[in-house]
Order: C-alpha cells, then structure tokens, then sequence
C-alpha cells in the first residue's frame, strides 16, 4: 500500500521498517523544543503524511523509552486522514527525575497506520452476559 508523505525540510528522515515482520515504523527526531508552560520536550520530524481514508496513523514510543524517564504525552497519538500537519511527538519527564532529552538525529517513536471499521453505536437498554461480566482492573487475579 503507498500512503503519501511529504518532507517539511530537506533533512527529514523517511520512515521505514527496520526488520521484516516489523508492524511499526521509525520516526526520526530533526528538531526539538522545550515548552516550559506545559513543561513537555517536543520533538519534530519535519514530516506529513496524508493517511487514507479509512486508516488511521498511531505513533507509539519505541520499546527503548523503558531506559529513560520519560513518557509520550498522547501515548497512543492518533494522526487521522484529515491532518495534513507536522508529526510531531510530546514526552513528559517523570516527577523528581532529570530530563535526558533524545537528540536531533534520534528514532523517538514508531508509526503504524491500519485501517478500522465505522463504528455505528446502537443504543441498548441491557448487555449481553459474558465470563468476564463487569470486572475490570486486575480483577482476573493478574
């Protein structure tokens, strides 16, 4: 499948698997700020991408982001077919840690676009009985 992308600047990196069976693609930090009002670390990858109609773009953090004290801000980022914008990634640093900022050159996150069905709701005054029922947060015992 070919999805459209364009580079904002001439350095951006475009993003590819980096082994076979790979379901994610590496996005590439090209630039980076610190907004101190909201005290989060931005990271640009000078990159749009059109994503088709019926398919939605998810950017995860990179397995690697266990080695550091930060978290994606909108941990699952969700790009929709209608945003022509910057991909663009926010980390949070966790309270009483120091910020060890990724650099210019740096994969920060990874990028899948899969396609998902419309969802029509349907109003019901009762739900169907399952096993599970309604236990929720660790009420499997795990």
């Amino acid at each position: 499948m070919k999805v459209k992308i364009k580079k904002l600047t001439s350095h951006a990196i475009i993003p590819h698997y980096a082994k076979e069976g790979d379901a994610g693609m590496d996005l590439t930090a090209i630039d980076y700020c610190h907004n101190r009002d909201y005290d989060y670390h931005e990271y640009g990858t000078g990159l749009a991408i059109e994503i088709p109609v019926g398919y939605v773009g998810l950017v995860f953090p990179r397995s690697s982001i266990s080695k550091t004290p930060h978290h994606l801000c909108n941990a699952v980022a969700v790009f929709d077919s209608g945003y022509r914008g910057e991909v663009k990634l926010r980390f949070k640093t966790e309270e009483g840690r120091e910020h060890e900022e990724y650099m210019v050159g740096d994969r920060i996150g990874q990028l899948i676009i899969i396609p998902y069905p419309k969802i029509e709701f349907e109003e019901v005054s009762e739900l169907s009985d399952s096993e599970r029922g309604e236990g929720g947060f660790g009420s499997t015992g795990n």
